[in-house]
């Protein structure tokens, strides 16, 4: 299989896709393709280089990610858009983080929220779970941050896509003429 990047460098997104190979005797063979919808995450910081940074780190582990600055942003995308991860710093121009962790939680009661902030002290942690995390990373924690956000979007069972092998017809019909086996 080949992944393939898509990067513009308008939008500065990142898109991901895959081009299977299949060698050609294996075409009666049935076939298991991923379903290429992955996790989403809200990332909410509001330095600039982090939230780049952080899309591209989660672009890498095939997470989309989308990323904003201020907590007012944050609550609109979240009445908008279905996230299956809030990512937090607990400093924003606009509301204490802390603050925000609240109001998400309140409008989505079941979606995991992380905190992912320079502040490491035990009572700036413990604010967190209070407010409503599920988990606090501390920054710079790159390999902490994504063990945790795994931990959190994984499916057991992820969908997928099934080719299923044809056979030949054998009949008295033109010879290109194909009908799915019996699953």
């Amino acid at each position: 299989m080949f992944v393939y990047m898509c990067v513009s460098a308008l939008t500065k997104t990142f898109n991901w896709s895959s081009l299977v190979s299949v060698p050609i005797e294996d075409l009666n063979q049935e076939i298991t393709v991923p379903d290429k919808t992955g996790p989403r995450v809200l990332c909410v910081d509001d330095d600039e280089d982090s939230r780049v940074m952080l899309i591209t780190l989660l672009s890498l582990a095939l997470i989309e990610a989308k990323a904003v600055g201020t907590a007012a942003q944050a609550l609109a995308l979240l009445q908008t858009e279905r996230f299956d991860l809030c990512l937090l710093d607990s400093r924003l121009p606009d509301l204490d983080g802390f603050e925000l962790c609240r109001q998400m939680r309140a409008l989505e009661p079941r979606t995991p929220i992380l905190f992912f902030s320079g502040d490491a002290y035990e009572a700036d942690k413990k604010r967190g779970i209070e407010a409503g995390a599920n988990a606090y990373v501390i920054k710079p924690d790159l390999a902490g941050l994504l063990g945790t956000i795994t931990q959190f979007v994984s499916e057991p069972e992820k969908p997928m896509a099934k080719i299923f092998p044809f056979e030949r017809k054998t009949s008295s019909s033109a010879p290109w003429t194909f009908e799915p086996t019996a699953a």
